[in-house]
């Protein structure tokens, strides 16, 4: 079971989208999260805050979720952060360009409480 109280960074350019995930995020008791508009405002948050996990958008401007993902995995001190992609239904192709940078996991939108809990649990399963 993850840590309810960890940091959460929560990245999507779409408000509404984040507050969804926010929303459901606390219904699961998660407590401490984050949230930035894109991959550039991501990385601000990373160098600000102690953020244990991430939740990012695939299509955002500026920096995107796949971009935001490689400057994780070659940072020494992000390079092992649990990162949650998340993706619109069309995009499977991208899903095994995200798995060749060690995405933790990736959802599909729309998704259910349900469904993100399931895969919250399965990136946290032996950590």
């Amino acid at each position: 079971m993850p840590d309810l109280k960890m940091n959460i960074l929560v990245v999507d350019d779409f408000s509404t989208m984040r507050r969804i995930i926010k929303n459901i995020l606390r219904q699961l008791g998660y407590v401490n999260i984050h949230e930035a508009e894109d991959g550039t405002a991501a990385l601000d948050v990373l160098r600000r805050e102690k953020i244990h996990f991430v939740i990012s958008d695939w299509n955002m401007p500026q920096m995107t979720g796949l971009e935001l993902l490689k400057a994780v995995r070659t940072s020494e001190e992000w390079k092992d952060l649990p990162f949650l992609m998340v993706t619109a239904e069309g995009q499977k192709e991208h899903v095994i360009e995200a798995v060749k940078y060690r995405v933790s996991n990736y959802i599909v939108k729309p998704f259910t409480a349900e469904t993100l809990t399931e895969k919250i649990n399965k990136v946290f399963e032996g950590k």
